[in-house]
């Protein structure tokens, strides 16, 4: 784990979307899906998931199926979940308004539900119950009435579906799930087949495939975000636990080669007991070799002169996870600008946020939080304006629509108001 100053730091936002024969395969599989439907998506199965399907939609018999294959204390851990995704996210709900001015004007806007969401859902080596529920929570907050989730077989030669994934769809309260993976999953929901029905968004992670082809077919459908590998920066003074702070860095750095783990801080002594921690904890995991990988490629712990250039060096890296361990983190709550989730003191790791607490784990990487932010109900409600003038107020205000319209050189938009105040005998 590289020891550096924090201006030595080169910090990049450029983002490779997969390379041009990756790009390649992803369009030539949602071409075929979208010509051959079924037929195309059976022939992927066979060769990419040696997996023979003739019916895409699990049973609601093999979903209840599921239960049998899990620990209890798994379901009862995603129940309660479950029930603190869903708290936090009813408070994002909002309302339909309408404006009524004196002159019998009004304007609002009305909130309406998508439709029809699409999830994918990885079901191999990354397979993530926990994101089941943090994409499909929100939508069903939203009052979105058709859920697809997509996934892939669990394993090669049967048409098995990993079955925590199962569960947590289940106790999310979603029922459409097809054994499908991979670009062509994304395809299917975009253009719909003979088994599985198009869809109006995508939302969920997945593989390099699956991120072209979302970004494929987007405009098609909408899709949340084309995510980058996961990241954490960790804000520390000399009040922090060592052995705290590693643990979080390696957090994040064991979800796969390319994630990013960061310390900075103020404190030479943090930095030294970090980096050492962070060698004794890294022995003890199962996943060490790519813990190990993503500390050496794209971990650093980052020097400071003070917390205020700690914060600055936070807001240009925008981080996915942002968490503040220093004496006093409210302090600096207002300073922080950019980050996706920021959790406060030392005993908010950023597991609490992406298993339990509340909030919604699907965040923005790539430095993008210096624009985008978490997944939440909003994401799945569309929003239309209404507009009501009234006589009085169209014969008031014509002429300004009128002076607008032809200084834009459309004649036709200033006559359509035109028109009416001829005809309702105002002065043009």
């Amino acid at each position: 784990m590289r020891v550096m100053p924090a201006a030595e730091f080169a910090i990049s936002r450029e983002v490779e979307y997969g390379s041009p024969e990756q790009n390649e395969a992803a369009k030539a599989i949602i071409e075929a899906v979208r010509m051959e439907g079924d037929a195309a998506l059976r022939r992927y199965s066979e060769e990419f998931d040696r997996t023979k399907v003739e019916s895409f939609r699990l049973t609601e018999d093999e979903i209840e199926g599921a239960y049998d294959q899990v620990e209890p204390e798994f379901v009862e851990a995603i129940r309660a979940a479950a029930v603190r995704i869903r708290a936090f996210h009813e408070k994002q709900k909002r309302e339909t308004w309408m404006d009524l001015q004196p002159d019998g004007t009004m304007l609002g806007q009305v909130y309406r539900p998508l439709k029809r969401v699409g999830l994918y859902v990885p079901g191999g080596k990354a397979a993530y119950p926990s994101s089941v529920l943090m994409n499909a929570i929100p939508a069903l907050v939203a009052g979105v009435p058709e859920i697809a989730i997509v996934t892939p077989p669990a394993t090669a030669g049967v048409e098995g579906v990993n079955p925590y994934i199962l569960v947590a769809a289940a106790e999310a309260g979603v029922k459409e799930i097809y054994r499908v993976g991979g670009a062509q999953a994304v395809a299917a929901l975009a253009y719909g087949t003979e088994q599985v029905p198009a869809v109006d968004k995508i939302v969920g992670p997945g593989n390099i495939y699956v991120a072209l082809a979302k970004r494929y077919v987007y405009g098609v459908v909408d899709i949340d975000s084309i995510a980058g590998p996961s990241e954490i920066i960790v804000l520390a003074d000399d009040t922090a636990d060592p052995a705290y702070v590693a643990a979080d860095l390696l957090s994040q750095a064991e979800h796969d080669e390319m994630a990013s783990a960061v310390l900075v801080t103020p404190s030479a002594a943090l930095a030294q007991a970090v980096a050492a921690e962070l060698e004794s904890q890294l022995a003890l995991l199962p996943r060490r070799e790519i813990a190990g990988q993503s500390l050496a490629d794209y971990g650093a712990i980052l020097t400071v002169n003070s917390l205020e250039e700690g914060i600055a060096v936070v807001n240009r890296m925008a981080p996915e996870h942002l968490e503040v361990i220093v004496e006093e983190p409210f302090r600096y709550l207002g300073k922080i600008e950019n980050a996706g989730a920021i959790f406060l003191g030392p005993y908010s790791s950023e597991s609490v946020g992406d298993y339990f607490a509340g909030p919604n784990h699907v965040l923005p990487t790539n430095g993008t939080a210096r624009f985008s932010s978490a997944l939440s109900v909003d994401d799945f409600v569309k929003k239309s304006s209404v507009i009501y003038y009234s006589k009085e107020a169209l014969l008031r205000d014509a002429p300004q629509i009128s002076a607008l319209a032809r200084f834009e050189g459309l004649q036709a938009h200033a006559r359509a108001v035109e028109i009416r105040v001829e005809k309702e005998g105002g002065q043009g």
